[in-house]
């Protein structure tokens, strides 16, 4: 096992600077933030004194927080430096007291203005985000289809599986295990073993398995739900207990082979650091909107990189998986693979060169900031709220 780092030398890590600001010489000062939405999407749009652009998409959440967004996030950026965004990610959970929300819900509105300065950053100075955070090391990342359903019977679901598998020509899948924060109930009787044996047996031993408990179980009944895993060769079991319960979850980490991982509901770094100092779980998951956006997650990814853990992010949001793409651009240890969203045919053309799928890999975006070429079209077809 890797040693484990002094958390004074996780602190320092953390601490470094992430962005790479080449090319940026004069303040980008930020004008206006506002919140847009269209019949499907909502968005936070950003704009510089000079005029530079920059949009980000919102996983949905923003229908019920946004007077966090508006009342608390977005008046702390207007007339800043947009160069000093790191500064910033501290100043605005001060600003206001905004400590005492200290949440997904304030979070995810922090992540929104962060990602829409990113492209505007990235247009600014022509560089991609990966670009931003340090340097593209790889343009293919490997990934994996899921379902989210816990109302299938273990043959729909292997069946649902199979059909990914085939349309995609993906190497690996994830389905959900027991009935998500159910106190060890599983979603139907006898569900999650018989799905955990006929996915084996259906998908065959070239496709690798992860399982999602959503915070299902205790330790004793995890570990059991763990063995099933291990028996069949699964690759990742995660978050199999309560997701606060972190000494909970790293009972079941001591104790399993199969790797563990958590921390899609995380909005704390101390927590992180404690998951990684502690080795509370094998691999680390923090949701790029719920932490607080792409730099805060990059710098979780450093620490557990001294401690020779991957960070295989979680994703909330359709779009989500573009941001996705590009942290897995630019971190050297994502893990085996990476989550795939159905829906990406709908955004493909919206980069140039158009994203691909191909042998089981999706490509990063490229060009300036998000990498969508044409963000107007987006702006003009939406509505301010």
């Amino acid at each position: 096992m890797a040693r484990i780092p002094d958390v004074a030398v996780l602190d320092e890590v953390a601490e470094k600077p992430v962005l790479v600001l080449d090319g940026l010489d004069e303040p980008v000062v930020i004008e206006s933030i506002k919140l847009l939405k269209d019949e499907r999407e909502y968005y936070v749009h950003v704009r510089s004194k000079d005029g530079a652009e920059g949009l980000a998409f919102t996983n949905g959440r923003a229908q019920y927080v946004y007077p966090i967004l508006n009342r608390l996030v977005i008046p702390y950026f207007i007339g800043k430096d947009a160069r000093d965004l790191e500064d910033h990610l501290w100043g605005v959970y001060r600003h206001s007291s905004n400590y005492k929300l200290q949440g997904l819900a304030f979070w995810c509105c922090v992540a929104w203005v962060e990602m829409a300065l990113l492209d505007l950053l990235g247009r600014t100075a022509q560089k991609s985000i990966p670009e931003l955070l340090g340097g593209v090391v790889r343009e293919w990342v490997p990934f994996y289809v899921a379902s989210g359903r816990r109302d299938s019977t273990p043959e729909e679901e292997v069946g649902y599986l199979q059909g990914l598998i085939d349309e995609t020509g993906a190497p690996a899948v994830k389905f959900r295990i027991g009935g998500r924060m159910s106190k060890n109930a599983d979603a139907m009787p006898g569900r999650t073993p018989n799905l955990i044996a006929l996915s084996r047996k259906v998908l065959g031993d070239a496709i690798d398995i992860h399982a999602d408990s959503n915070s299902s179980y205790d330790p004793p009944q995890a570990i059991e739900v763990g063995r099933m895993l291990e028996d069949i060769g699964a690759v990742y079991f995660e978050e199999p207990c309560p997701f606060d319960h972190l000494e909970d979850t790293k009972v079941v980490a001591d104790t399993l082979d199969i790797p563990v991982s958590g921390g899609e509901q995380e909005f704390s770094d101390r927590r992180f650091r404690w998951m990684i100092a502690n080795r509370g779980v094998d691999i680390v998951q923090p949701d790029l909107h719920y932490y607080g956006g792409l730099i805060r997650s990059t710098r979780v990814a450093r620490m557990a990189a001294l401690a020779e853990m991957p960070t295989t992010v979680h994703i909330s949001g359709g779009f989500g998986f573009i941001y996705m793409l590009h942290f897995a651009a630019c971190t050297p240890d994502i893990g085996r693979y990476q989550e795939y969203k159905r829906g990406i045919e709908k955004y493909r053309e919206w980069f140039d060169p158009a994203l691909e799928i191909r042998d089981g890999k999706m490509s990063i975006p490229r060009g300036p900031g998000c990498g969508i070429v044409d963000i107007q079209r987006i702006i003009d077809g939406a509505n301010r709220l």
